[in-house]
């Protein structure tokens, strides 16, 4: 099939369709052609579901036209490469990313490729780079997710946002590196900087809360505290190494973080919760910074006491931890394979694609950590 592939035909494959907004994962065959100029074809071996790909599914932000194949947290082995390849090769074991980039726009050019027009051009169209598609079903175009579309057994995805890893590295714990362990660690290493001996308070213990939160512990942190109103996930959080754990149910958190830290240095709102970004600005102490990693729902206005302006406080956005994918996931992987991340705690359910509308169902009510669909052929 593969070498059909390379001809420019296409494969049947398992996968699953949203139809829209609301909608239910609907698993069947479909068609996808084979990788063009720039692009590779990946056997998935594991796709986590993310808070975005939820998001999408529940219209909290547009992001992909519908029908789609969604997903985008994935990891699998290279099984052909489109022309102009060469830095990629077939049996390349990779993570797939979100930020794919095409190196000749300004926005790569002026050094900041995770902002690459290109890439967002289709990403808004649900196609690749040359703005079409390789998806169909039944004879009607499938629109990509987000450039990867990995709620399948097979994806076609630009070069660009593949990142060859240790084949040592398990390919199922790989694919959280994809969003939500680099956007997490990256928001501590990247955007804010954290630096040794720093106070720091994490809003938010889901797949990227919890990855500040072991990012702020790798990073020399003394004081991490973690608030969430899941028992559940406060103690996952205890593991990751937060110091501290509120449960915003039954105490005032930015009171316990002032008594614990008299403001913290760095404060990581993940949630996307207006009510939440009100505590944690209330967190932060003089000259502190807090960080909106959370993605709000568009046309969100955020309600924001001016006064701690006056002691320097700043707020400050962040997109995908601010991440250079080519240098910060192979540093993941060495990491988690020096025992320094952790990344086994972070699956809670190990599942298939007939099981995706029971684990949205369970990211929706705050249970669990992350669940992945795993494809056992490809893991062996």
């Amino acid at each position: 099939m593969v070498a059909q592939l390379q001809q420019g035909e296409s494969m049947r494959i398992q996968a699953s369709v949203l139809a829209g907004v609301g909608a239910t994962f609907d698993v069947r065959e479909v068609d996808l052609a084979g990788p063009l100029e720039g692009e590779i074809l990946v056997r998935i071996a594991a796709t986590g579901l993310c808070a975005s790909d939820v998001n999408a599914i529940d219209g909290k932000r547009t992001l992909v036209p519908f029908p789609a194949v969604v997903g985008h947290e994935a990891a699998g082995v290279v099984e052909a490469v489109g022309p102009g390849v060469v830095d990629i090769v077939v049996g390349d074991h990779v993570v797939l990313s979100i930020v794919p980039y095409c190196g000749a726009c300004d926005f790569c050019e002026r050094g900041i490729p995770n902002f690459c027009a290109t890439a967002g051009s289709a990403m808004a169209a649900g196609a690749l780079f040359d703005g079409t598609r390789r998806l169909s079903s039944r004879g009607a175009a499938l629109h990509h997710f987000l450039t990867v579309s990995s709620f399948a057994e097979y994806a076609v995805v630009p070069a660009s946002g593949a990142v060859k890893i240790d084949p040592t590295m398990p390919l199922d714990r790989a694919a959280l590196l994809s969003c939500a362990v680099l956007t997490g660690y990256g928001a501590v290493r990247r955007t804010a900087g954290v630096e040794p001996g720093a106070r720091v308070a994490v809003f938010g213990c889901g797949g990227i809360g919890l990855n500040s939160i072991q990012g702020a512990r790798i990073a020399g942190a003394t004081t991490i505290v973690a608030v969430d109103v899941s028992e559940e996930k406060l103690e996952l959080a205890r593991l990751m190494g937060a110091t501290h754990v509120i449960n915003s149910r039954t105490a005032s958190a930015p009171d316990v973080i002032r008594e614990l830290t008299g403001g913290a240095d760095y404060v990581f709102e993940s949630s996307g919760v207006p009510e939440v970004v009100t505590d944690a600005w209330r967190s932060v102490g003089p000259r502190g910074e807090l960080i909106l990693v959370g993605l709000f729902r568009q046309g969100t206005v955020l309600p924001i006491d001016a006064g701690p302006f006056v002691n320097e406080q700043t707020i400050r956005g962040c997109y995908f931890g601010s991440s250079d994918i080519r240098e910060d996931i192979p540093e993941l992987v060495r990491l988690y394979l020096a025992g320094e991340l952790l990344l086994d705690e972070l699956i809670s359910h190990r599942i298939g694609l007939s099981d995706l509308d029971e684990a949205v169902g369970r990211l929706r009510r705050g249970e669990g950590a992350r669940s992945v669909v795993v494809f056992e052929e490809a893991l062996a």
